[in-house]
């Protein structure tokens, strides 16, 4: 079955009744999983609205009531760590970790930065989205890692998109404001979609250009689920 995720994110503001609002709706909807992002203020601070953003970092304030709002709704969550303290925050927490594009890029390079090792280091299952095919990359075949095709545009339209490698790939991290983007690249074999998620379109939530609100999620998740019937 493909792994479907849920990117909370920063569209849940640090407002706990919302985020155990949208893991119960990401679990209604068929998602296997939620994610956040685990940054620090050097990493944002030049950012118009830092402040606002430091509310939906997963840190070490909240990390106890998000593992336990996840426990309540019964949905497994992870995170992207963004600085390298953060991986010892998250270890005793969650199953697997992400690495963003960003982090990506090194390991790419087979120069993986010092957060990347310690991702790689860690033992646990990692999910890394990068621009390029990593099939040159001497990690490549790590039984531990899941390679997710992933355009950094947001948001991205349909020709910024390019399948024409995608067997190269595990799965699919979106961008694309539309269901069709993920739901062509579980046509095209990803055993992981990674796509974000937000309680309302109409708010200001900051990753709303990219994001599904909850009656879209409730049709990706079928629409992924009915292309798994189909014998390829």
């Amino acid at each position: 079955m493909v792994f479907i995720v849920a990117e909370i994110g920063v569209n849940w503001d640090g407002d706990f009744r919302l985020v155990k609002e949208m893991m119960s709706m990401a679990k209604k909807a068929g998602f296997d999983a939620v994610k956040f992002q685990a940054f620090n203020k050097s990493l944002i601070q030049e950012h118009p609205e830092w402040e606002r953003l430091m509310n939906s970092t997963i840190s070490q304030e909240n990390i106890e009531k998000i593992n336990s709002i996840a426990q309540d709704v019964g949905i497994e969550w992870f995170c992207t760590p963004m600085y390298k303290e953060a991986v010892d925050l998250l270890e005793p927490f969650v199953k697997r970790f992400k690495i963003r594009v960003a982090d990506g890029r090194s390991i790419l390079k087979n120069k993986p930065s010092e957060l990347a090792q310690k991702v790689l280091n860690s033992g646990k299952d990692v999910i890394i989205s990068v621009e390029r095919t990593p099939k040159d990359c001497i990690e490549f075949k790590n039984p531990k890692i899941r390679w997710l095709y992933c355009v950094a545009k947001y948001p991205c339209t349909f020709l910024d998109l390019d399948f024409s490698n995608f067997n190269q790939y595990d799965g699919y991290s979106n961008h694309c404001p539309d269901i069709l983007a993920p739901i062509t690249a579980v046509i095209l074999g990803a055993n992981i979609i990674e796509v974000h998620v937000t309680s309302d379109k109409s708010k200001s939530f900051m990753d709303n250009p990219v994001s599904f609100d909850y009656s879209e999620q409730l049709e990706l998740c079928k629409q992924i689920r009915n292309c798994e019937k189909i014998k390829k």
